[in-house]
């Protein structure tokens, strides 16, 4: 879907309310696209309708104070606007700012885990070292290939 104007905190809070109107009665879960190292496999057990009852949301966290994957048993626009709006994006208290909100409109949690989001060239080369068989760490290595030599 295409992503509203506005600062990533309101993107966010849109693609929930998307969601709600699209499917009302499903859990929706934004992941970044900044963790190319993600496994499906380390969502299944999490997400599984075993797990899901209880669970009014779904928190990753990244290694860097933010999040790459934010969930919602019941999506909707106006608690996601409430959880989100205003939350300075992409800083070191990013995820903190969000659990805070989380908690403190009653939801149940369940973490996910941290996992290294893709902000520059080192994280890159440390995601690429962690997940070697997948397509993010084969263009990385052509990419450094490419790269003159430092002098």
């Amino acid at each position: 879907m295409p992503q509203c104007g506005g600062g990533l905190d309101r993107r966010i809070a849109a693609a929930f309310a998307h969601a709600a109107r699209l499917a009302p009665h499903a859990p929706a879960l934004l992941v970044g696209s900044d963790t190319p190292q993600l496994d499906p496999a380390a969502l299944a057990a999490p997400l599984s309708a075993a797990e899901r009852p209880g669970a009014d949301a779904w928190f990753g966290p990244a290694e860097d104070g933010g999040f790459w994957a934010l969930g919602l048993a019941r999506p909707d626009g106006d608690l996601a606007a409430r959880l989100l709006h205003d939350v300075p994006m992409s800083t070191a208290e990013t995820g903190r700012r969000v659990r805070e909100r989380l908690a403190a409109h009653g939801l149940a949690v369940r973490e996910l885990p941290t996992l290294l989001d893709v902000d520059g060239p080192d994280d890159a080369a440390r995601v690429a070292a962690l997940a070697p068989g997948t397509l993010f760490a084969a263009r990385h290595g052509r990419l450094r290939a490419a790269q003159p030599a430092a002098e």
